[in-house]
């Protein structure tokens, strides 16, 4: 894959980040959190600008970025759906639970509805175990997941 390099505006935001958190004790985890949190996602250009601020590889910062899935390469919709797919939710059903709302939003885990209401991503734990099968909407988590609640939480990202 080769690398574009970051527009001047954006690489300029980006080295200020850095400049700002560099001096933290295992600074590239906030910078990452910071970046996103400005621009919604991590761009790939931009790894360069972070590596060469922190003396790092392109591929230390790369392997961190994609390590960490809550770090994303595109920005997501404008609700981000998070459903559990550990263990006591798969018992619970979750692959059905799953299934059914991919079908209802026409997308797959890591991916975004064409009109950007949703992103779509798998977790491996929301500690509600015992409320299974869960998810996760813009922060706000769900238990006992049914047929209701899965129509309800369409029906709301789709406004």
């Amino acid at each position: 894959m080769t690398m574009q390099p970051a527009s001047t505006e954006i690489a300029s935001r980006i080295a200020a980040i850095v400049q700002e958190l560099k001096d933290l004790e295992g600074p590239l985890l906030p910078i990452l959190h910071g970046i996103q949190e400005e621009f919604g996602h991590v761009p790939h250009d931009v790894l360069p600008v972070i590596a060469d601020g922190l003396n790092l590889s392109r591929a230390e910062v790369h392997g961190v970025v994609t390590f960490y899935h809550d770090f994303r390469a595109k920005p997501a919709g404008r609700h981000v759906l998070k459903l559990c797919q550990a263990e006591a939710c798969q018992s619970m059903g979750s692959d059905a639970v799953a299934a059914k709302i991919k079908q209802l939003l026409g997308i797959g885990f890591h991916e975004t509805t064409r009109d950007g209401s949703v992103t779509l991503e798998p977790v491996y734990c929301l500690g509600l175990c015992a409320c299974s099968p869960s998810a996760m909407l813009d922060g706000e988590v769900i238990g006992r997941l049914d047929d209701e609640k899965i129509e309800e939480i369409v029906a709301e990202v789709r406004s």
